[in-house]
């Protein structure tokens, strides 16, 4: 399988370890393993640290230990353990359902723009890709109308995200009943990239239930890298069927075999504790909404956004800047401030902009920003 180059991870990989104030970033500022243990209350629970620290690292299970299975599982109203399949990231969850489930020719409807895996691997697969595209021209909002007149009798998978990357655009609730009611119609599978569930804005609206909860036919994916502020776990999940779980898990023995030991036990104390690390992440947005609310208007002469309904990403236009790509490794190298090109999802006059960075970085990064972008418009 030939794949395309990873647009947005090769940007990133240059540039995220040589600035100092990333505002791309797609996740809420990382915990510490100290400020896990303390928002889950084992600091003081000797037992349990002695035999975290005392256990060798063995192979853990390969499809993630009962006991956090069980924790996601709980998370769904129609889900049990063997629903579920612990993988090495959202990332591996996706690339497992697109082999198991696409075959080359096969009909597959992505919204996009996306995180760039989601339309690149079908199409490496050989699949024929349908764009439903999330635009500027319509506010950054779904249309309901576009993703019908694209499904058709020949539609395999339906893949879709929501809290959407990298605009911030919500599908209601009313908005995936639509969708199961179009893909149940042709038969087809919907995989639900859910890495921004769990975050709403405070005072916004709320977010609707996991598609695997609306829909037969259909994989919700999971995360520790965004809400709940764990990438360096690289830990994620897929549920579907059990079928579909064990066919992903027979495709696993030849990717990464099995979640590492450390990360399941701490990913199962971060899903146990969501409510707290819930609490921790609506004070980080509650901030940087404000601050990034302020900014915009006290800046409206140079950027623009449509502010995210729920997750943590949207787009900044650039007023006046056709193509980002020359202002982003000037910001990067420059002022050390990060913000990824919109050409990286096929908006060339846009800047990604991540609000989950610790509330200090965050609006100094934005000083810094629109410090930037003035300085060089004087030139």
């Amino acid at each position: 399988m030939k794949v395309e180059t990873f647009q947005l991870e090769r940007w990133m990989t240059t540039w995220e370890l040589n600035v100092t104030h990333d505002i791309t970033e797609s996740g809420v500022s990382p915990l510490s393993i100290t400020e896990l243990l303390t928002l889950s209350d084992v600091t003081n629970d000797q037992e349990y640290i002695d035999t975290l620290l005392s256990s060798p690292q063995l192979y853990s299970e390969a499809r993630g230990t009962e006991e956090l299975r069980t924790s996601i599982a709980n998370t769904y109203a129609s889900v049990g353990s063997d629903d579920v399949l612990v993988t090495t990231g959202a990332i591996e969850a996706n690339y497992l359902v697109f082999n198991v489930l696409l075959n080359h020719g096969d009909h597959v409807v992505v919204t996009t723009p996306c995180y760039q895996q989601l339309v690149s691997i079908p199409k490496a697969i050989g699949c024929e890709v349908a764009e439903w595209r999330v635009t500027p021209e319509s506010g950054f909002s779904f249309d309901l109308d576009a993703l019908e007149s694209l499904v058709t009798d020949r539609t395999k998978l339906i893949v879709i995200n929501s809290p959407h990357n990298p605009t911030g655009a919500l599908l209601r609730h009313s908005y995936l009943e639509r969708i199961a009611e179009i893909a149940d119609r042709v038969g087809a599978w919907v995989l639900s990239d859910e890495a921004y569930r769990w975050i709403e804005h405070p005072g916004g609206e709320p977010l609707p239930p996991p598609f695997r909860d609306l829909y037969p036919r259909s994989i919700s994916i999971g995360t520790m890298s965004k809400f709940f502020g764990l990438p360096g776990l690289r830990l994620g999940w897929l549920a579907g069927t059990a079928e579909l779980a064990a066919q992903c898990w027979r495709h696993r023995d030849y990717t990464s075999l099995s979640p590492a030991w450390l990360s399941d036990r701490l990913a199962r104390l971060a899903v146990d504790n969501r409510q707290r690390i819930q609490q921790r992440n609506d004070g980080i947005l509650a901030e940087n909404l404000a601050t990034a609310r302020t900014w915009f208007a006290d800046n409206s002469d140079i950027v623009a956004w449509k502010e995210p309904k729920a997750g943590l990403l949207a787009m900044m236009d650039v007023i006046g800047v056709d193509n980002t790509d020359d202002l982003s490794e000037r910001l990067a190298a420059d002022a050390g401030v990060m913000l990824a090109p919109g050409s990286t999802f096929g908006l060339p006059g846009y800047l990604r902009i991540g609000i989950g960075q610790r509330p200090t970085i965050f609006a100094e990064a934005l000083e810094r920003t629109s410090d930037f972008i003035r300085t060089s418009r004087q030139y």
